[in-house]
């Protein structure tokens, strides 16, 4: 008896111990869901470091990108001016007054010319333009938009581009209807302003180099009565944007 209560003893002893019913289970403390948290944060700061990594080298590629092309290529801003100008008609009719009370001064004007630029690429490598919108004025005022639609240019080439500014009976109100009057009747010349900003970019090895901005700033003085052009100045500035 006293050898198998010694038995039974032993194998009490070297059994697991489970937590009696009622009982609490031991707290194991705060390492196990502080552990849990850590290894999550490190997560996602590793994440963050890798794509902070991929920008930087995205963004160094691009400025090597950019270098080689400028090195190599050297590129020149192209050269866009206005070279021509072919009016069909200009026309300015004053209002007609109706009844006995003063009405506002007004003028109607009407114009259809013809402008023909000149684009010259002084490049190694082509230039792709993109569309481009001229706006003609009247002291300020705009009377219309000419187009010219995006085009590509090879490598030192000049190419001529053709739009067209058509308006009818553009109504001109007070003070300019009156100078509109004044200068097509008496003075018989019609000064315009035209301007527009051309983008063109450099196409090197299926790359592109950064928007080069040409800006185009024009004055043209028309006589009413020959129907023709009587004065053209041109300024053009280059950009980089």
């Amino acid at each position: 008896m006293t050898s198998r209560a010694n038995q039974a003893n032993g194998d009490h002893h070297h059994r697991r111990p489970y937590p009696l019913p009622g009982s609490r289970p031991h707290y194991l403390g705060p390492f196990s869901s502080y552990s849990s948290s850590s290894s999550s944060a490190a997560s996602l700061k590793g994440c963050c470091c890798c794509l902070f990594l991929l920008l930087t080298f995205l963004a160094l590629l691009a400025v090597a990108v950019v270098l080689v092309i400028v090195l190599v290529v050297k590129p020149k801003k192209p050269q866009f001016d206005l070279q021509q100008v072919g009016v069909q008609y200009l026309l300015v009719a004053p209002s007609v007054a109706t009844g006995t009370t003063a009405s506002t001064p007004a003028a109607y004007l009407s114009l259809n010319i013809t402008l023909l630029f000149t684009a010259e690429n002084p490049n190694k490598v082509g230039i792709r333009y993109g569309e481009t919108q001229f706006v003609v004025m009247y002291r300020g005022v705009p009377l219309g938009l000419a187009t010219v639609p995006g085009f590509e240019q090879p490598a030192h080439s000049t190419r001529l581009v053709r739009t067209r500014v058509s308006v009818s009976r553009f109504n001109v109100l007070q003070a300019d209807a009156l100078d509109l009057i004044r200068d097509a009747v008496v003075n018989d010349r019609v000064e315009l302003r035209i301007t527009g900003d051309v983008g063109a970019k450099i196409r090197f090895l299926g790359f592109t180099s950064p928007r080069v901005q040409v800006s185009v700033d024009c004055v043209i003085v028309i006589s009413p009565r020959k129907q023709s052009l009587t004065y053209k100045q041109c300024g053009v500035d280059g950009l980089n944007v």
